[in-house]
């Protein structure tokens, strides 16, 4: 199956902080897309969301000008799940992480959808082998895991069940290549798949190095963008090892390994802020101070930070 993008081609259900960024990618990749959230608000508020972000990556120079009245005459919010699912060629939820309410979420999705409609689903944490196990075609369901925020973060993750077809791995990369991603196939479904279980490694030891006091939160952030962060957006970790020379790596390695840590308890900084309800920008405090009148601000700047970055790798892409 071609997936058309003239006819009602995708159903996004779930328009929280992945899901409407999810819509957005389509619906500026021309697809005709229908939406879907049982929180009214959340619906009411799609098309004033993705007006304000178009509009800023307009602002930033990163997507030319779009007719937004046309690009929101292509989004239709519905009013009700069923709605949201007939006819549709490819649904992807991004509903609440919980395995039950995804499994019977999908269920309903068969009574509805033609049986070569794909279903995909945004987890960031189940297996899809679970999700679509009380499925009666399992071979068409799919975990296509993107990154927050969706509609800038190139890169998304997509893991096939055990009894995912091969085709429906082919036809889900090559629609996400069709709207700009950058899609990469896991080719074993692995708790966190391939992005968080690199994330938690780096973060156990990040952590661990900041309630030591060895260096600050502030200091490590500035010593990563202008060193790790910097060589791995440009060229990627392999070959970063690559052109440092495996053997030289290989020696490191057996130096630093037995001194790095490796146990699986939380750092104890991390368990203290939680347990003091510093949890980040959601309460105004983490490591650094995210005042409530300055929020909306501080958002703003890292999302065009995000929108900056991500049209360099686009470009780098390119290449």
């Amino acid at each position: 199956m071609t997936i058309d993008s003239s006819k009602n081609a995708v159903s996004v259900i779930g328009l929280g902080t992945m899901g409407h960024g999810i819509v957005q990618t389509f619906a500026l990749a021309g697809y005709q897309v229908k939406a879907f959230d049982e929180n009214s608000q959340a619906v009411l508020q799609l098309h004033q969301r993705i007006a304000a972000n178009v509009a800023t990556m307009q602002d930033l120079g990163v997507i030319d000008q779009v007719n937004i009245d046309a690009l929101l005459s292509r989004i239709q919010c519905c009013t009700t799940e069923s709605e949201v699912l007939i006819d549709s060629q490819f649904i992807t939820e991004a509903i609440a992480e919980d395995l039950q309410i995804k499994q019977e979420f999908f269920a309903r999705c068969e009574e509805l959808v033609a049986p070569d409609t794909l279903l995909a689903s945004n987890t960031s944490s189940f297996p899809m082998t679970e999700i679509a196990s009380q499925l009666e075609y399992p071979e068409r369901a799919i975990n296509t895991h993107w990154f927050n925020p969706p509609h800038v973060i190139p890169v998304v993750e997509v893991i096939p069940g055990q009894q995912t077809s091969e085709q429906t791995i082919e036809q889900a990369m090559s629609l996400l290549q069709s709207i700009g991603k950058q899609p990469v196939r896991i080719h074993q479904e692995l708790p966190g798949f391939v992005m968080n279980r690199l994330q938690v490694a780096l973060f156990r030891e990040m952590l661990d190095l900041v309630g030591r006091g060895v260096i600050s939160a502030e200091d490590l952030d500035v010593a990563v963008r202008g060193s790790l962060g910097l060589r791995w957006a440009a060229v990627g970790p392999m070959r970063v090892g690559d052109f440092g020379g495996w053997d030289i790596l290989a020696k490191v390695y057996q130096v630093l390994a037995p001194e790095i840590r490796s146990d699986s308890e939380l750092p104890q900084v991390l368990d203290e802020m939680v347990d003091s309800g510093n949890l980040g920008l959601k309460t105004g405090q983490g490591f650094f101070e995210f005042p409530e009148t300055s929020q909306d601000e501080i958002i703003r700047d890292k999302d065009n930070k995000f929108v900056a970055w991500g049209q360099l790798l686009k470009e780098a892409y390119k290449e």
